[in-house]
């Protein structure tokens, strides 16, 4: 960084803007959010720095600025329009000893100012040190979005209430008291507009002096990391790592995903590969219990969506079973993910209406779908873990009457840096998969139209 990022202290203090034109009123109307005492140096001003003036909101000096006009005032922006008189000015406010910001002249800057995302008293500054002021500005879109128009004034709420937190609430309980505060009752009654009771609710909890009931008890959430990339995982699905104490992961889960868990949460690598489950279902399965039992806020993180081929029904019965709160936050599917890197729908009007998930990996008992049966016309056959499976579901899918030239497309890592794309025919998957050399981590997808809309496809080519 060759800027360091700070908060600078305004109360009590003064912010001299110079310059009495559009330049210095978009300075002063950034400086009136604080509680700076604004003094505007120049001859004369606009006519809306004049009405500010006129209602004391800011304080006009037309006299010929000197190093004193500058002296211990907290910062001064320097924006006439003039290059040359703004180069003077710079000159006198170093002399007074002040931080300068001179408009459009990044070389005489000792302070920039950032692109703000204003929840007062919550702010974020974005910055990029001048070198795109287009990024700042989307991502402050970004985080515009992100943060509820409420937040800051239930933030001074909360503010206000600390020390009474404090005094009432034991150590131990306050980080749950807090997370109770911003995620539970009270947060979604201001959120909806009842800050009355928003308040009230806070107050009875420190009256009581204690978490209220159930806050501070363990959770389970199956988070879907999605298919891998670390922007397709939804909003609730990062708040959940973020709040996790222990966070349960595979391979399939994705290193991008942890970089957005809170830092200090506890990560534990269940280890599930094919053909070497050192991390069995039940043991993963005890040991999340065992967590939320604990009082931990547990995730186990999968890939994909939880609820598609993600093992979640054990999950979710042991936890149910035990007593314990359990959610399910959805991830984009593997099937999801393959039609976007292939841009393309997973149905198609005329001739695909419906989308069938099936699996080519056998259950405990051995079994595997009747993909012949899945994948009657119209239909795009979605096959997961299927790659080992591929010569039999072929030979499955030809006797049941697919034909030999279907369209098959193979995404493999989809979203990732390594993605790869194969598209083959039905008679041509096994060897096209053997050539290119993927034996696992590939989503299938078969492709057979209605006969009506593969007879007009053809007569059209």
């Amino acid at each position: 960084m060759q800027s360091f990022p700070m908060f600078l202290r305004t109360t009590g203090r003064r912010v001299v803007v110079c310059g009495g034109g559009e330049t210095a009123a978009q300075k002063v109307r950034l400086m009136l959010k604080t509680d700076a005492a604004i003094h505007v140096a120049a001859p004369a001003l606009d006519p809306e720095l004049a009405a500010l003036a006129a209602r004391g909101r800011v304080v006009h000096d037309p006299a010929p600025p000197t190093p004193e006009t500058f002296r211990d005032a907290a910062l001064v922006f320097v924006g006439t329009g003039c290059p040359g008189l703004d180069s003077a000015l710079h000159g006198l406010a170093k002399a007074g000893g002040a931080v300068v910001n001179v408009v459009d002249a990044p070389h005489l800057c000792d302070a920039t100012t950032p692109a703000l995302v204003d929840r007062d008293p919550v702010v974020v500054a974005i910055g990029t040190e001048g070198t795109a002021p287009v990024l700042a500005r989307r991502i402050k879109t970004r985080v515009e979005e992100m943060l509820h128009p409420r937040l800051g004034p239930y933030a001074a709420l909360a503010g206000r209430m600390r020390d009474a937190v404090a005094a009432a609430v034991p150590r131990a309980g306050r980080r749950a008291f807090w997370g109770w505060a911003f995620d539970g009752a009270p947060w979604r009654a201001h959120a909806a507009g009842d800050e009355g009771g928003a308040a009230a609710l806070l107050k009875a909890a420190v009256a009581e002096g204690r978490v209220p009931e159930g806050v501070g008890a363990g959770a389970i959430a199956l988070v879907g990391a999605g298919p891998g990339a670390r922007d397709l995982l939804t909003l609730r699905a990062v708040a959940r790592l973020q709040e996790a104490d222990v966070i349960f992961y595979d391979r399939l889960s994705g290193d991008d995903a942890l970089e957005l868990a809170r830092r200090d949460a506890e990560r534990v690598f269940v280890g599930k590969t094919p053909g070497a489950h050192a991390w069995p279902q039940e043991r993963i399965t005890a040991r999340i219990v065992a967590e939320a039992r604990r009082g931990r806020r547990v995730v186990r993180l999968k890939g994909g969506d939880p609820s598609v081929f993600g093992r979640a029904a054990e999950e979710l019965a042991a936890a149910r079973a035990a007593g314990l709160p359990v959610e399910v936050v959805p991830g984009v599917t593997a099937a999801s993910a393959a039609a976007a890197a292939l841009g393309r729908p997973l149905t198609e009007r005329g001739e695909t209406g419906a989308v069938v998930l099936a699996t080519g990996h056998p259950g405990p008992s051995g079994t595997v779908p009747d993909w012949g049966r899945l994948a009657a016309p119209g239909t795009t056959l979605a096959l997961y873990m299927a790659v080992g499976a591929a010569p039999r579901i072929v030979a499955e899918l030809r006797t049941a009457g697919v034909p030999g030239g279907a369209e098959v497309e193979v995404v493999a890592q989809a979203t990732h840096a390594a993605q790869r794309v194969l598209r083959t025919t039905l008679d041509g998957l096994a060897a096209a998969l053997a050539e290119a050399g993927i034996a696992r981590g590939a989503t299938l997808l078969v492709r057979h139209p209605h006969a009506a809309a593969g007879t007009a496809l053809a007569g059209a080519a």
